[in-house]
Protein backbone atom coordinates (compact mmCIF):
# COMPACT_ATOMS: atom_id res chain seq x y z
CA UNK A 1 0.00 0.00 0.00
CA UNK A 2 1.17 4.00 -1.11
CA UNK A 3 1.24 5.51 1.85
CA UNK A 4 0.97 9.67 2.17
CA UNK A 5 4.54 10.15 2.62
CA UNK A 6 5.23 8.14 -0.52
CA UNK A 7 2.60 9.96 -2.42
CA UNK A 8 4.05 13.27 -0.90
CA UNK A 9 7.55 12.20 -2.49
CA UNK A 10 6.65 11.58 -5.83
CA UNK A 11 4.91 14.67 -6.03
CA UNK A 12 7.87 16.59 -4.92
CA UNK A 13 10.16 14.83 -7.43
CA UNK A 14 7.57 15.59 -10.41
CA UNK A 15 8.09 19.29 -9.48
CA UNK A 16 11.33 19.43 -10.82
CA UNK A 17 11.13 20.73 -13.96
CA UNK A 18 12.53 23.49 -16.23
CA UNK A 19 9.47 24.18 -18.04
CA UNK A 20 8.18 25.18 -14.37
CA UNK A 21 11.13 25.47 -11.79
CA UNK A 22 9.83 24.45 -8.41
CA UNK A 23 10.16 27.78 -6.35
CA UNK A 24 10.78 27.49 -2.85
CA UNK A 25 11.17 30.09 -0.03
CA UNK A 26 13.20 28.61 2.04
CA UNK A 27 11.89 28.59 6.11
CA UNK A 28 12.99 28.18 9.49
CA UNK A 29 10.01 27.55 12.21
CA UNK A 30 6.20 26.39 12.18
CA UNK A 31 5.31 30.11 11.82
CA UNK A 32 7.14 30.52 8.71
CA UNK A 33 6.53 27.42 7.08
CA UNK A 34 2.54 27.86 7.29
CA UNK A 35 2.89 31.76 5.93
CA UNK A 36 4.87 30.12 2.71
CA UNK A 37 2.07 27.16 2.04
CA UNK A 38 -0.53 29.90 2.18
CA UNK A 39 0.99 32.07 -0.14
CA UNK A 40 0.61 29.21 -2.28
CA UNK A 41 3.70 27.17 -2.14
CA UNK A 42 3.72 23.63 -3.74
CA UNK A 43 6.22 22.30 -0.94
CA UNK A 44 8.20 23.70 1.78
CA UNK A 45 12.05 23.66 2.22
CA UNK A 46 14.37 24.64 5.19
CA UNK A 47 17.65 27.03 5.62
CA UNK A 48 20.04 25.22 8.07
CA UNK A 49 20.97 29.14 8.71
CA UNK A 50 17.60 30.52 9.37
CA UNK A 51 17.45 27.38 11.68
CA UNK A 52 20.60 28.00 13.32
CA UNK A 53 19.96 31.62 14.15
CA UNK A 54 16.33 31.17 15.72
CA UNK A 55 18.18 28.69 18.18
CA UNK A 56 20.43 31.41 19.12
CA UNK A 57 23.27 29.69 16.92
CA UNK A 58 25.93 30.62 13.89
CA UNK A 59 25.60 29.12 11.04
CA UNK A 60 27.59 25.95 10.45
CA UNK A 61 26.46 22.32 11.66
CA UNK A 62 25.79 24.23 15.05
CA UNK A 63 22.74 22.51 15.41
CA UNK A 64 22.12 18.70 16.78
CA UNK A 65 19.87 16.49 15.23
CA UNK A 66 17.72 16.48 17.51
CA UNK A 67 16.59 19.97 17.03
CA UNK A 68 16.55 19.58 13.69
CA UNK A 69 14.35 16.42 13.50
CA UNK A 70 11.93 17.57 15.72
CA UNK A 71 11.65 20.95 13.98
CA UNK A 72 11.39 18.72 10.41
CA UNK A 73 8.18 16.93 12.62
CA UNK A 74 6.39 20.07 13.69
CA UNK A 75 6.89 21.59 9.95
CA UNK A 76 5.00 18.70 8.22
CA UNK A 77 2.56 18.54 10.85
CA UNK A 78 1.36 21.66 10.21
CA UNK A 79 1.58 21.85 6.77
CA UNK A 80 -0.37 19.47 3.38
CA UNK A 81 2.19 19.90 0.88
CA UNK A 82 5.90 17.92 1.03
CA UNK A 83 8.79 19.01 3.17
CA UNK A 84 12.56 19.04 2.13
CA UNK A 85 15.14 19.06 5.12
CA UNK A 86 17.82 21.44 5.04
CA UNK A 87 20.52 19.09 6.73
CA UNK A 88 23.77 20.98 6.09
CA UNK A 89 26.52 17.99 5.87
CA UNK A 90 24.58 15.13 7.71
CA UNK A 91 25.31 16.48 11.58
CA UNK A 92 27.71 13.49 11.82
CA UNK A 93 31.12 12.86 11.77
CA UNK A 94 30.83 10.43 8.87
CA UNK A 95 28.43 8.47 6.51
CA UNK A 96 27.24 5.73 9.11
CA UNK A 97 26.47 9.12 11.68
CA UNK A 98 24.45 10.52 8.21
CA UNK A 99 22.52 7.28 7.71
CA UNK A 100 21.02 7.99 11.33
CA UNK A 101 19.89 11.67 10.64
CA UNK A 102 18.94 10.77 7.39
CA UNK A 103 16.66 7.69 8.82
CA UNK A 104 15.18 10.07 11.77
CA UNK A 105 14.26 12.72 8.78
CA UNK A 106 12.15 10.26 6.56
CA UNK A 107 10.56 9.44 10.34
CA UNK A 108 9.80 12.64 10.94
CA UNK A 109 7.74 12.85 7.14
CA UNK A 110 9.89 14.51 4.94
CA UNK A 111 10.73 13.66 1.56
CA UNK A 112 13.45 15.17 0.47
CA UNK A 113 16.81 16.58 2.00
CA UNK A 114 19.91 18.81 1.12
CA UNK A 115 23.60 17.48 1.74
CA UNK A 116 26.33 19.32 1.07
CA UNK A 117 29.97 19.03 0.58
CA UNK A 118 31.14 22.18 2.07
CA UNK A 119 35.00 22.15 2.27
CA UNK A 120 35.08 18.67 2.63
CA UNK A 121 36.71 15.77 -0.11
CA UNK A 122 34.05 15.29 -2.91
CA UNK A 123 34.61 11.14 -1.83
CA UNK A 124 33.26 12.09 1.62
CA UNK A 125 30.00 13.40 0.04
CA UNK A 126 30.01 10.65 -2.29
CA UNK A 127 30.01 7.93 1.07
CA UNK A 128 27.08 10.28 2.86
CA UNK A 129 24.59 9.83 -0.07
CA UNK A 130 25.86 6.35 -0.42
CA UNK A 131 24.35 5.93 2.77
CA UNK A 132 21.54 8.58 2.49
CA UNK A 133 20.40 6.56 -0.70
CA UNK A 134 20.27 3.18 1.22
CA UNK A 135 18.38 4.21 4.23
CA UNK A 136 15.97 5.97 1.73
CA UNK A 137 15.28 2.76 -0.07
CA UNK A 138 15.14 0.61 3.39
CA UNK A 139 12.45 2.59 4.34
CA UNK A 140 10.91 2.41 0.86
CA UNK A 141 10.12 5.83 0.82
CA UNK A 142 11.72 7.40 -2.91
CA UNK A 143 13.43 10.41 -1.00
CA UNK A 144 14.62 13.14 -3.16
CA UNK A 145 18.63 13.15 -2.16
CA UNK A 146 19.65 17.13 -3.18
CA UNK A 147 23.22 17.18 -3.15
CA UNK A 148 24.66 20.55 -2.85
CA UNK A 149 28.28 21.53 -3.87
CA UNK A 150 29.73 24.80 -2.61
CA UNK A 151 32.29 25.30 -5.44
CA UNK A 152 31.20 28.58 -6.52
CA UNK A 153 29.92 29.50 -3.32
CA UNK A 154 33.08 29.14 -1.26
CA UNK A 155 35.21 29.89 -4.42
CA UNK A 156 37.08 26.28 -4.31
CA UNK A 157 39.72 25.75 -6.36
CA UNK A 158 41.04 27.49 -9.54
CA UNK A 159 38.65 30.05 -10.76
CA UNK A 160 39.42 28.62 -14.49
CA UNK A 161 38.72 25.25 -14.21
CA UNK A 162 35.33 25.85 -11.32
CA UNK A 163 33.31 24.74 -13.64
CA UNK A 164 34.80 21.76 -15.07
CA UNK A 165 35.05 20.94 -11.42
CA UNK A 166 31.91 21.45 -10.46
CA UNK A 167 30.76 19.16 -12.98
CA UNK A 168 32.98 16.47 -12.25
CA UNK A 169 31.65 17.00 -8.52
CA UNK A 170 28.09 16.51 -9.48
CA UNK A 171 28.56 13.61 -11.15
CA UNK A 172 30.17 12.04 -8.82
CA UNK A 173 27.35 12.69 -6.57
CA UNK A 174 24.66 11.88 -9.16
CA UNK A 175 26.54 8.20 -9.55
CA UNK A 176 26.34 8.12 -5.66
CA UNK A 177 22.39 8.26 -5.77
CA UNK A 178 21.63 12.30 -5.47
CA UNK A 179 18.21 12.78 -7.62
CA UNK A 180 18.99 16.81 -7.83
CA UNK A 181 22.43 18.30 -7.46
CA UNK A 182 22.26 22.17 -5.70
CA UNK A 183 24.69 24.53 -7.35
CA UNK A 184 24.53 28.01 -4.99
CA UNK A 185 26.89 30.87 -5.35
CA UNK A 186 26.57 31.12 -9.37
CA UNK A 187 23.65 33.17 -11.05
CA UNK A 188 25.39 34.08 -14.80
CA UNK A 189 23.16 32.67 -17.20
CA UNK A 190 26.12 31.64 -19.31
CA UNK A 191 27.48 29.10 -16.59
CA UNK A 192 23.45 28.37 -15.44
CA UNK A 193 22.98 27.22 -18.60
CA UNK A 194 26.47 25.15 -19.24
CA UNK A 195 25.52 23.23 -15.67
CA UNK A 196 22.22 22.76 -16.50
CA UNK A 197 23.50 20.93 -19.58
CA UNK A 198 25.63 19.11 -17.96
CA UNK A 199 24.08 17.90 -14.86
CA UNK A 200 21.98 14.80 -15.87
CA UNK A 201 19.67 15.31 -12.78
CA UNK A 202 17.47 18.74 -11.81
CA UNK A 203 19.89 21.69 -10.91
CA UNK A 204 18.82 24.29 -8.34
CA UNK A 205 20.25 27.15 -7.91
CA UNK A 206 20.11 29.58 -4.93
CA UNK A 207 18.37 33.31 -6.15
CA UNK A 208 17.65 36.36 -4.83
CA UNK A 209 17.82 40.14 -5.68
CA UNK A 210 19.86 40.51 -8.92
CA UNK A 211 19.38 36.94 -10.40
CA UNK A 212 17.70 36.21 -13.18
CA UNK A 213 14.06 35.88 -12.71
CA UNK A 214 12.39 32.02 -12.36
CA UNK A 215 10.67 31.63 -15.21
CA UNK A 216 14.16 32.84 -17.20
CA UNK A 217 16.11 30.44 -14.58
CA UNK A 218 13.80 27.51 -16.36
CA UNK A 219 14.77 28.66 -19.50
CA UNK A 220 18.30 28.31 -18.88
CA UNK A 221 17.67 24.48 -17.77
CA UNK A 222 17.45 25.39 -14.22
CA UNK A 223 14.35 22.94 -12.70
CA UNK A 224 14.69 24.26 -8.79
CA UNK A 225 14.96 27.70 -7.67
CA UNK A 226 15.75 28.55 -3.96
CA UNK A 227 15.89 31.35 -1.33
CA UNK A 228 17.72 29.88 0.76
CA UNK A 229 18.83 32.36 4.18
CA UNK A 230 16.85 35.17 2.53
CA UNK A 231 13.71 34.92 3.69
CA UNK A 232 15.11 34.86 6.72
CA UNK A 233 17.27 37.69 6.95
CA UNK A 234 14.06 39.84 5.24
CA UNK A 235 12.72 38.83 8.04
CA UNK A 236 15.26 39.97 10.98
CA UNK A 237 16.06 43.28 8.55
CA UNK A 238 12.32 43.83 9.53
CA UNK A 239 12.55 43.17 12.99
CA UNK A 240 15.60 45.31 13.02
CA UNK A 241 14.24 48.03 11.09
CA UNK A 242 10.91 48.28 13.25
CA UNK A 243 12.86 48.30 16.33
CA UNK A 244 15.39 51.19 15.21
CA UNK A 245 12.46 53.19 14.59
CA UNK A 246 10.33 52.51 17.88
CA UNK A 247 13.96 52.96 19.77
CA UNK A 248 14.88 55.90 17.48
CA UNK A 249 12.18 58.35 16.33
CA UNK A 250 9.58 56.43 18.54
CA UNK A 251 7.00 55.73 15.67
CA UNK A 252 5.37 52.64 14.39
CA UNK A 253 5.27 53.11 11.02
CA UNK A 254 7.28 49.66 10.03
CA UNK A 255 4.29 47.91 11.77
CA UNK A 256 1.76 49.41 8.56
CA UNK A 257 2.06 46.61 6.84
CA UNK A 258 1.54 43.97 8.94
CA UNK A 259 0.24 40.57 8.32
CA UNK A 260 -2.87 41.43 10.21
CA UNK A 261 -3.92 39.84 13.73
CA UNK A 262 -6.27 37.32 12.55
CA UNK A 263 -5.02 36.61 9.20
CA UNK A 264 -2.13 35.30 10.73
CA UNK A 265 -3.68 33.57 14.05
CA UNK A 266 -5.93 31.84 11.61
CA UNK A 267 -2.59 29.92 10.34
CA UNK A 268 -2.80 27.68 13.09
CA UNK A 269 -6.10 26.05 13.70
CA UNK A 270 -6.84 24.25 16.69
CA UNK A 271 -7.23 21.00 14.98
CA UNK A 272 -3.38 20.79 13.64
Amino acid sequence: MITAQQNKALLFRSLHTSARPLALANVWDVASARVVESAGAPAIATTSSGISWSHGLPDGENLSPDRVVDLVARIVAAVDVPVSADIEGGYAPDAAGVAETVARVLDAGAVGVNIEDGTRDPAELRARLTAARAVAERAGVPLFLNARTDTYLFGLGDPATRLKDTLERARGYVDAGADGVFVPGVTDPATLAELAAGIPVPLNVMAGPGAPAVAELGGLGVARVSLGAGVAQAAYTAVRHAARQFYGTGDYQPLADAIPFPELDGLFPDSR
